[in-house]
C-alpha cells in the first residue's frame, strides 16, 4: 500500500525531548550514535522487505537536518521501501570520507570541502543540492562600523577554520584585503563568546545556529536578550562569494555501475525532498523530530534552526534539489581561486563532469510532481520565531 500525496503535509505531532546546546557546521570516520528507520509515521508500510540505507550527516542532531528526520518519522523512507539509519556527525566526521570508504550509502557535505575530498580520491558526486544559498555570516556588533567585507580591514576577524573559511576569505580579497596582512585572523570556538567577550570584532555564524545564539544571551546594557538590531551582518550571498552548503552526496563507481543503487538512489533523494517539503510546511512538528531523534538544542533554537533553514532552499524555483549550474561554478570558482591565510586553495584543478549531476533528482521531482507535490515553494512564508534565553 502506498502513502497518497498532496501538496502541503497535514501536521502530524511527534513526541518532544529534553536538550543542552551544541553547534552548527564543521566537518569529519563515523562511529554511530544513529536514528533508524523504524519510526510509525503517516506512510503505510510497504510488502516488500527494504533495502537497509545509511545517511552520514555532517554535524550533530540539529535542525539543519529536519527534513531528513522528518523524511523519517513521517515514513516517507519506508513508503519508498528504504529503512533508512541516520548516522550522527560531529567534530571528528569527515561524511564525504565516510561515503568515499563505503562505510554509508549517502552522505550529507557542503560542496567546497566535498570537491577537496573529491579532487583528493574520494568517489563522491554531488546529486540532490538541498541548499540553494549559503548560511555563513560574518557578525558584529551594531555601532562597529562592520558592515561589509572592506570594513574588515584591521579588525579581529573570527573564523572557525575547517574549510569553513573561504567565503570569509574570498570576500575579504573580493574587497581588496590581503586576508593574511590586513586583517588579524583568530581561531574562533563554535559558539558566539568570543563576540560577545570583546575578543574579536567579527564572528563567523551560520544564520540558523550561531546567530541565534547571540539572540539567546543577555544583553548587559538592558539586562534582555540581544535583539538582531544589536548587530551588524555581511551575508556572503550579498556580497558575491557564497558557496553551496549541504547537498547529498552520492557513490560515485556505484552510480556508474550499479542499477540497484541508481534505483536506491532515486527513491532515497524522492524520500529526503518529501521530508524537507514537510518541513517547509510543517516547521514545529518537524523541530519536534529532530528534538525527539535526541538533539541536545533546545525547543526554540530548535525551530529558529528550522525555518532559517526553510529560508536556505525555500523557494526553489527549478524544484528543490536542483542543482543550479552559475551557483555551482561561483562555487567552483571561489574554491579555485581564493587563498587562505597559508596561500592553500580548496582545490587545484576544476572538478570533472561526475563530480555532480542533476539525473537522479530530475527524476524524484518529476514523481513528486505527478502526484501533486509542490516542489518549488513558491508562496513559502518563514514564521517570525521567539528565542528564549538559552535556547529553550
Amino acid at each position: 500500500m502506498r502513502l497518497t500525496r498532496r501538496t502541503g503535509w497535514g501536521a502530524a505531532a511527534v513526541g518532544v525531548a529534553a536538550a543542552l546546546a551544541l553547534t552548527g557546521c564543521s566537518s569529519s570516520s563515523a562511529t554511530e550514535p544513529a536514528a533508524t528507520g523504524t519510526a510509525s509515521g503517516t506512510a503505510a508500510a510497504t510488502t516488500a522487505p527494504l533495502t537497509p540505507v545509511k545517511l552520514q550527516l555532517q554535524w550533530f542532531t540539529q535542525a539543519q537536518f529536519a527534513g531528513y528526520y522528518a523524511a523519517l518519522t513521517q515514513g516517507f523512507y519506508k513508503a519508498e521501501g528504504l529503512d533508512v539509519t541516520i548516522v550522527e556527525g560531529g567534530v571528528d566526521i569527515v561524511p564525504q570520507t565516510v561515503l568515499a570508504d563505503g562505510s554509508v550509502d549517502y552522505a550529507i557535505a557542503w560542496v567546497p570541502k566535498a570537491l577537496a575530498s573529491r579532487e583528493q580520491g574520494a568517489g563522491i558526486t554531488d546529486v540532490a543540492q538541498i541548499f540553494q544559498r549559503s548560511g555563513t555570516l560574518q557578525v558584529a556588533l551594531a555601532g562597529s562600523g562592520i558592515t561589509t567585507a572592506a570594513d574588515l580591514k584591521g579588525k579581529k576577524v573570527g573564523n572557525w577554520g575547517y574549510g569553513n573559511e573561504f567565503e570569509l576569505f574570498a570576500g575579504m580579497t573580493k574587497a581588496g584585503l590581503d586576508p593574511a596582512k590586513d586583517v588579524t585572523l583568530v581561531q574562533q570556538q563554535f559558539d558566539m563568546n568570543a563576540l560577545l567577550s570583546g575578543e574579536i570584532d567579527a564572528a563567523q555564524a551560520m544564520t540558523y545556529n550561531e546567530f541565534a545564539q547571540v539572540l539567546e544571551a543577555t544583553n548587559p546594557a538592558t539586562g534582555a536578550l540581544y535583539q538582531p538590531s544589536d548587530f551588524s551582518v555581511i551575508d556572503w550571498n550579498t556580497e558575491g562569494t557564497a558557496m553551496l552548503q549541504d547537498a547529498i552526496w552520492a557513490n560515485t563507481e556505484k552510480l556508474s555501475s550499479d542499477k540497484a543503487y541508481q534505483d536506491t538512489t532515486v527513491k532515497f533523494i524522492k524520500a529526503s525532498l518529501e521530508g524537507w517539503i514537510y518541513a517547509r510546511d510543517n516547521p514545529e512538528a518537524a523541530r519536534d523530530a529532530v528534538v525527539a531523534a535526541g538533539s541536545q538544542l533546545g525547543n526554540s533554537h530548535q525551530l529558529w534552526q528550522t525555518n532559517e533553514v526553510n529560508k536556505l532552499i525555500w523557494p526553489s524555483k527549478a524544484g528543490i534539489g536542483m542543482i543550479d549550474e552559475a551557483a555551482w561554478k561561483q562555487t567552483v570558482d571561489v574554491a579555485l581561486t581564493t587563498k587562505n591565510d597559508q596561500g592553500a586553495s580548496v582545490i587545484t584543478k576544476e572538478p570533472d563532469a561526475e563530480a555532480h549531476t542533476n539525473e537522479y533528482v530530475t527524476k524524484a521531482l518529476a514523481e513528486l510532481t505527478a502526484e501533486g507535490v509542490d516542489v518549488t515553494g513558491s508562496t513559502f512564508a518563514p514564521l517570525t520565531v521567539t528565542l528564549a534565553a538559552g535556547g529553550s
